[in-house]
């Protein structure tokens, strides 16, 4: 399609394996190009614009084709959806014409849209529960349980997570600024729970106590940070989605002032003598 380095033209796989350009920078969307009878699937609303002959349609559940189940089957897979806060339905695009056909879809923030052919990450991706915006049929989104006690109780953004299954293409949205870290077997990255956008299932995700009690209280990073043990791949975005939100609200509090307390005891503390 181009010489840009977010570009792919297909390989034989199971699910579609459909070609694609990301474009832009800050605020980027990937362009995907279909062969007649080829499909995409996306998120609701993250569709910019498409050929005519791409052919909408709704469907209960991933779309991702493998419905063996019959109808308890769909509803499972939507009730792990609504579970990650997602929409019950998805959105699946089919080329219904002939020759090559494009359809786009932007990621709702600022930060990047990264690519990942599962098949190349051993079949299964953990991401953020916001993460997902599209990928090429044949790809199953579920939900993925931190099975740790601690983890459960104070692992926030990092408890419930969305597992990506399968061998084809997947297009995750992460804010700000994206790096990748390859985990050596052991070894081990501490990151705020909210920055960790998505690792390989080889890596244990766990959490560890964020220093001192007075660090911890007072230091503005939250009580616990997310342990990544090797081996493995991570990705870390420098600017979560629910960080953003959360400046933004406090930006546009009743006073137009900026709580600069997130994080700290003394976010609520502070409100309270200022009277809020």
């Amino acid at each position: 399609m181009s010489n840009n380095p977010w570009s792919h033209t297909r390989t034989s796989t199971v699910a579609d394996d459909v070609d694609f350009e990301i474009k832009g920078q800050e605020l980027q969307f990937v362009e995907i190009e279909l062969d007649p009878g080829e499909s995409a699937v996306a998120e609701a609303g993250a569709m910019v614009w498409k050929d005519a002959s791409v052919g909408m349609s709704t469907v209960f559940g991933d779309g991702s084709g493998g419905q063996d189940g019959g109808f308890m089957g769909k509803l499972l897979g939507a009730g792990k959806r609504l579970v990650t806060g997602e929409s019950l339905f998805t959105t699946v695009f089919t080329h219904h014409g002939q020759g090559k056909a494009r359809v786009a879809f932007a990621a709702p923030v600022p930060g990047a849209i990264l690519p990942i052919k599962l098949d190349d990450v051993g079949g299964r991706l953990i991401c953020q529960k916001d993460a997902f915006l599209c990928a090429a049929r044949g790809v199953s989104i579920g939900v993925h349980f931190q099975q740790k006690i601690m983890t459960g109780l104070f692992g926030g953004e990092g408890f419930i997570m969305q597992r990506l299954d399968g061998d084809g293409w997947v297009f995750v949205q992460m804010g700000g600024t994206v790096v990748e870290r390859e985990l050596e077997p052991g070894e081990e990255l501490h990151i705020d729970t909210g920055c960790v956008a998505a690792f390989t299932q080889g890596v244990d995700f766990d959490l560890v106590r964020a220093g001192s009690v007075k660090s911890m209280f007072f230091g503005g990073e939250g009580i616990f940070f997310a342990r990544l043990r090797g081996p493995g791949k991570v990705w870390i975005q420098s600017l979560p989605f629910s960080r953003l939100a959360g400046r933004m609200l406090a930006a546009a509090g009743s006073r137009g002032g900026q709580n600069r307390g997130e994080g700290s005891i003394l976010g609520g503390l502070g409100d309270l003598i200022d009277g809020d």
